[in-house]
């Protein structure tokens, strides 16, 4: 036998024997109820931490709404104040539904998973849960009765709180109205379907941890990791994922949010998403409003910031701000990922260039210098620069809106070109702004617009 025939065998033998353990330890594991699930972006439109639920008939009233306290002696109003730094109730709340009483389909290549009742429901929420099967779901991934959890649920982040952190949030949504909710079963594409296939991936991606303060750093550096690292689960988005939905490039190093048409840049170039190169008070302003200077958050991030960062207090603020200047690589652009393309031609170029003198111009300037923060400039923007274009096709073909926060109420909005554009001219117009202004970077053709074009915009 070859050597290579060799190490195929080799390989097929050990994954038989990791499904084998897998379909073991799946039947140690009690039946019953599906657990909690979860994901980690787009937040609920209309409703909120603090918002009281609509209950229904019989229900207990909607309880007043709690003050979040990060200092709280009260466990109630610090689980407020957690709550919104995890940004729970943005997975946990349907279009429209009550806050975390769940049901929110939530997106992934393997299918839609529907996010759980958060509420202390009996029947269809975590109301016959205690502090410690609480726990247990955050530290470990299992539900109540011991099945686990998909990791569309980030346990894998969430696994570093600290007891004192998920016994508060526990406690502050027991108060939470009762919302009667029922379980809407998954729709989970064959063979992810198969639920012993799920221990199975726990066995090669996820370790329970807990998150472990650098002795060498200061308290806002830990605190800062804490916040990015575990109950902010920036790495959700932020860091690549494989075919099978587990990390397969550094933690932050960026990744595409295929199900959602974005890309989460890479918080370890500065290039891309890194603030290396910004000052702290610059860090800070962007993450409580998502507006400043140099960049502006759209897409996924303007609602993280809209339904997270900017209710959190400036102390954590400027945590976050000195954990991500200081990650390692920070103020070194990464290597790039390669799109070897022949330059657009001129023909390409010359009707890109007339587009944006038509359609662009009056608001980001004749040499892309725009009128910051409100409308970014294009010279130096460093999401022209991204090798991935998805961000940028996603803004000329849907718009480009920044979020709403109690320091920027009323945001400045970027229409949206695909109901002008067809794909032809939308490539063409981002072909040039990177060729122009993106430092060269590689140009985009009408497949690409086109795959972008059907993707939902929340």
């Amino acid at each position: 036998m070859s050597p290579r025939a060799r190490r195929v065998a080799g390989l097929v033998a050990l994954g038989l024997a990791g499904l084998g353990l897998a379909a073991w330890l799946d039947g140690r594991a009690p039946g019953g109820a599906p657990g909690i699930v979860t994901t980690v972006t787009i937040a609920p439109d209309g409703t909120g931490p603090g918002v009281p639920a609509r209950t229904g008939a019989g229900d207990a009233p909607a309880a007043a709404p709690v003050a979040p306290d990060p200092a709280s002696p009260d466990p109630v109003a610090r689980g407020a104040y957690l709550a919104l730094a995890g940004n729970c109730a943005g997975c946990h709340t349907a279009r429209g539904g009550a806050p975390y009483a769940g049901g929110r389909p939530i997106a992934t290549p393997f299918g839609t998973i529907h996010a759980s009742n958060l509420t202390p429901d009996a029947a269809t929420g975590i109301g016959a849960w205690t502090a410690d099967d609480f726990a247990r779901a955050m530290h470990e991934g299992r539900s109540k009765d011991g099945r686990a959890l998909y990791p569309a649920f980030p346990y894998t982040d969430y696994t570093r709180l600290t007891r004192s952190d998920t016994d508060a949030l526990f406690a502050y949504l027991r108060q939470l109205p009762p919302v009667s909710a029922p379980y809407r079963p998954h729709a989970l594409r064959f063979p992810w379907s198969l639920p012993w296939l799920l221990d199975g991936w726990r066995l090669v991606y996820f370790r329970p941890a807990r998150f472990e303060p650098d002795p060498s750093k200061d308290a806002a550096w830990n605190r800062g990791a804490y916040l990015v690292g575990a109950l902010g689960h920036c790495g959700a988005c932020h860091t690549a994922r494989d075919a099978l939905g587990g990390p397969s490039g550094p933690a932050l190093g960026g990744g595409a949010l295929e199900t959602l048409g974005w890309h989460a840049p890479s918080l370890l170039d500065d290039a891309a998403g890194g603030v290396g190169g910004w000052s702290v008070e610059e860090t800070v302003a962007w993450l409580a409003t998502g507006i400043g200077p140099r960049a502006v958050a759209t897409g996924p991030m303007a609602r993280v910031v809209s339904d997270s960062l900017q209710h959190l207090v400036p102390d954590d603020l400027r945590a976050m701000a000195a954990y991500l200047k200081a990650l390692p690589g920070a103020g070194t652009p990464a290597p790039k990922a390669s799109r070897a393309r022949e330059p657009a031609g001129a023909a390409t170029l010359g009707l890109g260039e007339r587009l944006y003198r038509e359609r662009c111009e009056d608001c980001h300037g004749a040499s892309g210098e725009g009128g910051p923060p409100h409308w970014p400039a294009l010279a130096g923007n460093r999401t022209l620069a991204q090798a991935s274009p998805v961000n940028t096709i996603r803004a000329v073909l849907h718009g480009g809106f920044a979020p709403a926060t109690s320091d920027n109420p009323r945001p400045y909005g970027m229409p949206p070109f695909g109901p002008e554009l067809d794909d032809r001219e939308a490539a063409a117009l981002v072909s040039w702004l990177r060729a122009t202004w993106g430092r060269g970077a590689s140009p985009v053709d009408a497949r690409e617009v086109n795959a972008l074009r059907p993707i939902p915009v929340e």
